[in-house]
């Protein structure tokens, strides 16, 4: 049975991967997500997840640094999963309630990093008057309130580790928007057989000459004119020279194909560096 890391555990990540892979794969939780790229790159675990894009926050560029300077892991899949943002600890002490803010006892609240974005209406209705202080996933979160079991700490997280750690809801749902969803990437260094999909996408890296004037718009109309769909395209720095980007960039389609390989031929033409991320079967989210 392939080994799966992934943050946490009773975080989304869990939730997720168990939704979209089932359980014929055994799952290693890590706490840092330098943990799990490294346990899959060392082959310490077959396959890796990944939190790369979120709907409200768009994408968590320390991921992406990781996985494009630190690692050479291959994307094996991409697929969508609801997330359900849940505030969770302790009940207010007997004669501290407040009928204007039900929350207005909580000094502080911990989560991931990325929490605040996708919480921002409801914690500055509720929490405005709490800390935020960040931790290393939003299980951990919990976990710190279970143990230090203080009304006035609490944590926003996910129902599996309100329930794990024993920890009661408080409020469930508190995103910005219901349609609040992550995108997970699978990552490893071997395929594994995965149930058929009609969508496919790849990742690639372009780098652009230094001396070639017009060389991003070449690059877009080597997909435009053959009718290639970029589905993301993000400008970040090399970290090797100040003023020197490469592009990430997403495409709905398959290296299997003929026109996309033949406009990376052509970019290459230009001088551009190209490194291939992954070819991978994409998956929406379903119920």
């Amino acid at each position: 049975m392939k080994r799966v890391a992934i943050l946490g555990p009773s975080t989304f990540s869990e939730e997720a991967t168990r939704h979209f892979l089932g359980e014929d794969f055994t799952y290693v939780s890590y706490k840092l997500i330098s943990e799990v790229f490294n346990a899959t790159s060392s082959g310490e675990t077959d396959l890796g997840v990944i939190p790369i894009e979120n709907t409200l926050e768009g994408s968590v560029h320390l991921h992406v640094d990781w996985l494009v300077h630190e690692v050479d892991l291959p994307i094996r899949a991409e697929w969508v999963f609801p997330i359900d943002m849940n505030l969770i600890g302790y009940p207010a002490p007997e004669g501290r309630t407040d009928e204007s803010n039900p929350f207005g006892y909580i000094r502080k609240v911990l989560s991931h990093h990325v929490v605040p974005a996708q919480c921002s209406r409801f914690m500055k209705q509720y929490l405005s008057g709490a800390e935020f202080e960040q931790v290393s996933s939003t299980a951990e979160g919990v976990r710190i309130v279970s143990s230090l079991q203080d009304p006035s700490v609490a944590a926003i997280g996910t129902a599996i580790a309100s329930t794990n750690y024993g920890v009661p809801m408080l409020q469930k749902e508190i995103q910005d928007h219901k349609d609040n969803m992550t995108r997970f990437l699978l990552v490893g260094k071997e395929a594994s057989e995965l149930k058929p999909s009609e969508d496919m996408k790849t990742t690639i890296l372009v780098t652009l000459p230094e001396d070639y004037p017009g060389a991003l718009h070449q690059v877009l109309s080597a997909f435009a004119w053959r009718r290639i769909n970029l589905s993301k395209i993000e400008s970040k720095p090399t970290k090797k020279k100040l003023g020197t980007y490469y592009f990430y960039i997403d495409i709905a389609g398959s290296l299997d194909s003929v026109l996309l390989p033949s406009a990376i031929q052509e970019i290459e033409a230009i001088g551009c560096q190209v490194r291939i991320l992954g070819c991978y079967p994409s998956y929406p989210y379903t119920n």
